[in-house]
């Protein structure tokens, strides 16, 4: 069976719309991660921007600095975690029913 060329371009044009479709949505979702009860919260867009750190003034403690920037890396790991998994989520339902011979 010969491959279709024109229709194989017209899937990958159509894939490729649509990544770009959810590309634009994921830089408008938000994923918020707190760690810490709360202590630290990052903020990050599906497109795994950081828009925000929230500290909980009483989590400030001058003596133990260490803690805090632990919390923040902590916060802010998460945040890239959810980030790129609601990625991968909304890509793998662009890409996941396309046909392509070849690949599979």
């Amino acid at each position: 069976m010969k491959p279709n060329f024109a229709n194989m371009m017209k899937q990958a044009q159509k894939m490729q719309e649509e990544m770009a479709r959810v590309q634009a949505e994921l830089a408008e979702e938000r994923v918020e991660a707190s760690v810490g009860g709360g202590a630290v919260k990052a903020v990050m867009t599906g497109d795994t921007r950081l828009e925000r750190v929230v500290i909980d003034p009483a989590t400030v403690d001058p003596d133990d600095v260490a803690m805090l920037e632990d919390l923040i890396a902590a916060a802010v790991n998460e945040a890239i975690r959810q980030s790129q998994e609601m990625a991968s989520e909304r890509m793998a339902a662009v890409t996941g029913g396309m046909d392509i011979p070849g690949l599979m």
